[in-house]
């Protein structure tokens, strides 16, 4: 799989946000991602999101890691916003995570969403269980949504 690194400058994120851990989201009965997606879209949040920024895309966000792939994390559906959602607004489901600066690793996705990142986040799994030149930070990872089928997930690395 071909695979970059880039420095990224740090941003906002703000939008819905779900504790869950990836054992949870095998099972239907107890997933959580999907749901909170099919959330945002019907609430046609990437229109109306307050402080989106001009430009702003789509991103899925991984945060607050409890310890690496097999524990809990946040997982949001959002876009980039140019100053936090306020605390009257969260109390709608809204949260907003601060993307750390540094170094990533990028993984292309293409093809029929959700399934070309689903298959994409397969990839970055096998990618660090058999390679030892990077190490993932577990701070915050992102995919950013290009377009109807491509999408970048976005591995924090030491």
């Amino acid at each position: 799989m071909q695979t970059q690194i880039q420095d990224i400058d740090g941003f906002q994120v703000s939008g819905l946000q779900v504790r869950t851990r990836n054992a949870d989201e095998t099972n239907p009965s107890t997933a959580k991602i999907g749901p909170m997606w099919g959330q945002f879209f019907a609430r046609q949040l990437a229109d109306t999101l307050p402080n989106k920024a001009a430009d702003a895309k789509i991103y899925g966000v991984y945060s607050n890691y409890q310890s690496d792939a097999s524990g809990e994390f946040d997982a949001m559906a959002g876009a980039a916003v140019s100053a936090a959602v306020t605390t009257a607004i969260t109390a709608d489901g809204f949260a907003t995570v601060n993307i750390k600066s540094g170094k990533y690793l990028v993984f292309a996705c293409e093809g029929e969403m959700p399934m070309a990142v689903i298959q994409g986040w397969g990839k970055v799994w096998s990618y660090f269980n058999s390679n030892t030149e990077h190490e993932r930070c577990y701070q915050t990872d992102f995919e950013e949504y290009l377009g109807p089928q491509q999408a970048a997930i976005y591995i924090g690395i030491k």
